[in-house]
């Protein structure tokens, strides 16, 4: 089971990465772009992941991945239960969704630093 504290420490290290607070909501962030969202229970990861891969992900398991909310299918979105997500697996999709934000350099500079992945 995995909870906020497990990719927090993750995400404030990730390069051009920082943390927010939206009405009271915690968030990931470089520059403006959003890549992590906690909801405000801190039971759901919402987190930036390719549209046309999504339903392929939230189909094969539903028990742990949903569709984000209508107003949000535009977006490049998944929300997630934290609590069915093992914690290398959360810190696993903090770090894509940190890939799609950022350029290729630095995702590659992750790559060399961190040849196992995120742990």
């Amino acid at each position: 089971m995995a909870t906020i504290e497990d990719v927090r420490a993750l995400g404030s290290t990730l390069e051009r990465s920082y943390e927010v607070l939206v009405r009271g909501r915690l968030k990931f962030r470089v520059a403006q772009l959003v890549y992590v969202a906690f909801s405000l229970d801190e039971r759901t990861m919402e987190f930036a992941f390719p549209k046309e891969m999504r339903e392929g992900l939230v189909g094969g398991q539903p028990e742990k991945f949903r569709l984000p909310s209508p107003s949000d299918l535009r977006f490049h979105w998944v929300s997630s239960d934290l609590a069915a997500l093992a914690p290398d697996e959360a810190r696993e999709l903090v770090v894509d969704a940190w890939r799609m934000v950022v350029p290729q350099k630095l995702s590659r500079a992750y790559d060399l630093a961190h040849p196992n992945g995120p742990g």
